[in-house]
């Protein structure tokens, strides 16, 4: 196994294991991994020695900490020109088709999420069917901050929250816990982080059956015996918040939304950090968020998705994301100068050409 691969595979019995192997980029996501994973995926679907797939980070710090959102902002730089906007095309068809096979793998996925798990990263944890955080967790879809949006399925599971915690952490872009991951449904199992070890020694132990649907029980039944007492587990801040955060988005329009969390004046340090990133973050970007809630509601998982691509593509070659960028992670002077500059200024036939399909042909995910 060459440890330089971004993308380690191997095996530990009926366990097939793939590790996201950039530790000094946090893992993140690359359109190499991406290519690799995915076509790992479909041979161990197919091999009838593959009973469970593992997937976890290289090191300690992170599962994944986004999508090389820099190589992004590269491609993007010059659009218009002959070829430019076909990498962002093939970057997100790709992940996003990743991130659909994790969703519709039939046999049992364990994601191992201790770190950070953002962005990306949350895109291939989502769909698992075994997802595993830890104390040291923290996950965020921060891309307001850059101008983009909460994507990777973000349309379908930020839907799925309890209340409108999806939406406040779309416009905020707050960073959340393992506690919070099982409160709103991103996670199954909360284990503690020196574990990852022993739990997948265990897992290579057991008996496992040609019923897909029996290999399934036994996953969960092991997880179940490493799962951290409650004393054990770090406070969920989002179920501490609910209510407050029901309050803040308790209005029927977007901008009434955005001016309340803005305008908090409390105490509390998570709510004012949430503040201050949706007060500094791209205008644009609520709107979208706003939208493709509303628009994903009753969609099928395949037309999140297409939906999502369509959005990805147009919004890179936006000028929000290209500023969001040079400001977080090109120059990092943090001081994005936004144009327009306020929710007020962006027209609905803006937002609405954000959705509009930039491909005169097949759409490139119409095969999901």
């Amino acid at each position: 196994m060459d440890q330089d691969f971004p993308v380690l595979f191997s095996r530990r019995g009926a366990v097939a294991i793939a590790t996201l192997n950039l530790p000094k980029a946090l893992n993140a996501l690359n359109l190499q991994m991406i290519d690799r994973l995915c076509a790992q995926l479909d041979a161990w679907a197919r091999d009838d020695t593959v009973a469970v797939v593992w997937i976890d980070g290289s090191g300690d710090r992170a599962l994944c900490a986004g999508g090389d959102v820099v190589t992004l902002y590269q491609q993007s730089a010059s659009y218009g020109e002959a070829g430019d906007g076909r990498y962002n095309t093939e970057f997100f068809s790709r992940e996003y088709r990743l991130d659909y096979t994790i969703h519709t793998y039939s046999k049992p996925v364990v994601v191992w999420g201790g770190g950070i798990v953002m962005g990306g990263g949350i895109g291939i944890m989502a769909g698992a069917s075994h997802r595993i955080v830890t104390e040291t967790t923290r996950m965020a879809m921060p891309e307001i901050t850059i101008g983009l949006f909460p994507d990777v399925g973000g349309s379908w599971f930020l839907n799925r929250m309890p209340g409108r915690l999806g939406l406040f952490l779309g416009l905020t872009g707050a960073q959340f816990n393992g506690a919070d991951a099982l409160f709103v449904g991103l996670a199954d199992r909360m284990v503690a982080q020196d574990q990852r070890d022993t739990v997948l020694e265990t897992l290579a132990a057991l008996a496992f059956a040609r019923n897909v649907d029996a290999n399934h029980e036994t996953v969960s039944d092991c997880l179940k015996t490493f799962e951290l007492v409650s004393l054990q587990r770090p406070e969920s801040v989002l179920r501490e918040h609910y209510d407050q955060i029901q309050q803040l988005t308790d209005f029927s329009s977007l901008p009434a939304v955005c001016r309340a969390i803005r305008s908090y004046q409390g105490g509390d340090k998570w709510l004012q950090r949430s503040a201050s990133t949706l007060a500094g973050g791209s205008p644009l970007t609520p709107w979208i968020i706003w939208e493709q809630l509303r628009r994903a509601r009753h969609r099928s998982l395949a037309d999140v998705f297409r939906m999502e691509l369509a959005l990805a593509v147009n919004l890179c070659a936006s000028g929000h994301f290209k500023e969001g960028v040079r400001a977080l992670l090109i120059d990092k002077d943090r001081a994005p100068q936004w144009q327009p500059a306020s929710l007020e200024e962006i027209s609905p036939e803006q937002v609405a050409r954000c959705f509009d399909s930039p491909w005169y042909g097949e759409h490139p995910l119409a095969d999901l």
